[in-house]
Parts: structure tokens; sequence; C-alpha cells
């Protein structure tokens, strides 16, 4: 009979696998609940911090309705070896305008599509990471990763 077990690593080397994988596929899956039936689509975060993630939204998107019945999501990243990251968490919107103003600042789509940063349809969430785990190729089990990054 095949061992499944997953060979123990460290905490600084789950956290680096885990952020090499979200930087290699750049385009996470974002997980909503619209009624008793999940969405999934690809999403273009707009800013990156460790585990936490923010990604830019339009009012009239079904997932702003969905996000706003139930904030729970979960982003997954996939990379081009198969290696996955899950992200479970609160999706928060964004109203700090500080936040607002340097996410806008560093990201000409947005600046070219909504034209000002007042733009009504604009939204921004941030999702901030109740779990993170990390699966290496298919390898049936997940590595629960730590939350905080190692200081460097």
């Amino acid at each position: 009979m095949a061992d499944f077990a997953l060979k123990p690593l460290a905490p600084d080397e789950l956290v680096r696998r885990a952020a090499a994988v979200m930087q290699a596929s750049k385009f996470p899956m974002l997980a909503t609940i619209d009624g008793d039936q999940p969405r999934l689509r690809p999403v273009s975060p707009v800013r990156t911090e460790g585990f936490t993630v923010y990604v830019a939204n339009l009012r009239s998107y079904g997932k702003t309705a969905e996000i706003a019945a139930n904030p729970r999501i979960e982003l997954c990243y996939l990379d081009d070896k198969h290696n996955q990251v899950r992200i479970t968490s609160v999706a928060e919107v964004i109203t700090q305008r500080s936040t607002l103003e340097d996410i806008w600042s560093t990201n000409p789509l947005l600046r070219r599509y909504l034209g000002s940063i007042d733009n009504p349809s604009l939204i921004v969430y941030r999702a901030r990471p109740e779990r993170v785990r990390y699966m290496e190729e298919w390898a049936i089990e997940y590595y629960e990763v730590p939350l905080r990054l190692p200081s460097l």
C-alpha cells in the first residue's frame, strides 16, 4: 500500500513555497457563494501583502452581491507545476482613502478603465487570510501554512 504521508517541511519553507506559487500563477480563482450555488472566477489582484490579497471589482458584477450576502471567500492559486495555494478569508471592503490611493497609483489598468478613484463603480476588497493551505502537484494532502511571513 502506498504511503501518502506528507514529508515534514519547516514553517518558513512552507511560506516560501506558497509565496512562490502565488507569484508564479498571478491570477487566482476566487470562490464565492450565490445562494446555495458556489461560483468561481479568475481575478487579478491589485495588491498582495504576504497572504493578504486585494481585489478590485465593479459594483455591477455578480460577485459584489454574492460577497455582500456572504463575505466568506476562498482564493486558489495554481502554478504550471500543479502546486496550489488556497487562502480562506472573509472579504472586507476597503474604505481607507490612503490605501485606495496607493492601490490606484500603482495600477495603470484601474486608472485607464475607471478614470477616477472616485468612480462609484469601483470597489476594492481585502482578503485577510484565516487559513492558508499548500499542496504540491496533486499530493492528496495539504500543508497548513503559517499565516505570518518570516522576517527577512
